[in-house]
């Protein structure tokens, strides 16, 4: 059973130039191969007019790996865009490379560098994350306890997913699923026993940056 697994935060677009060639790298955070394949259309269709547009995706869902050298000599482009995701050791990650050729040929040692290093900038400027499966809690108080349980929370490194003002206050927490214990005894002290805390369910959070 998977309990982390690395992948990237956020959508990201880098640019860089080698013999007045253009490249774009674009990285994005996905699901499944469904999304990756709409990631890739968009990018497509936003630069219908570029030389190539090369991808690769590594999904967790089905275990997909997926890469396309879009036109370029076989081995250049798709499979070290796709290198860069799995030396990273990620998943659930899109990346498109764009082309716009300067009128310079690269050579097959020139393609491969120009590929890895958009694909591998794309997705250092994603912002790497950790995502962990952690047990999430609704921690339900009134507002009076509401500031020492959030410094309680914060000082145990414990993620806050949401707050929900009512005529109470609950705040839904993921925890590493070995912490769970620990939490509930902290926040039985920290509010000598006024709060209610129930779990509900699993799932990944962004525990961390690494």
């Amino acid at each position: 059973m998977i309990v982390e697994y690395k992948t990237i935060l956020q959508p990201s677009v880098i640019e860089l130039f080698e013999k007045k060639s253009r490249f774009i790298g674009y990285a994005k955070p996905v699901q499944c191969e469904e999304e990756a394949i709409e990631f890739v259309t968009e990018i497509k269709q936003k630069h219908r007019d570029a030389t190539h547009n090369v991808y690769a995706y590594v999904t967790r869902k089905d275990n997909i790996n997926r890469f396309t050298d879009d036109g370029e000599p076989s081995g250049t482009a798709g499979l070290p865009t796709l290198d860069a995701i799995r030396k990273a050791n990620f998943t659930d990650t899109a990346v498109v490379v764009t082309r716009y050729f300067g009128g310079i040929l690269l050579g097959t040692g020139g393609l491969v560098k120009a590929y890895s290093s958009a694909a591998s900038e794309a997705i250092a400027a994603a912002g790497p994350v950790l995502m962990r499966l952690s047990k999430i809690y609704s921690i339900i108080c009134s507002y009076d306890l509401l500031g020492n349980i959030q410094h309680s929370l914060k000082t145990d490194g414990y993620i806050t997913e949401d707050t929900i003002f009512t005529d109470k206050v609950e705040i839904i927490v993921g925890v590493p699923s070995e912490c769970g214990e620990s939490l509930e005894k902290s926040m039985m002290s920290v509010t000598n026993g006024r709060v209610k805390i129930t779990q509900k369910g699993e799932k990944f959070v962004n525990t961390e940056y690494f």
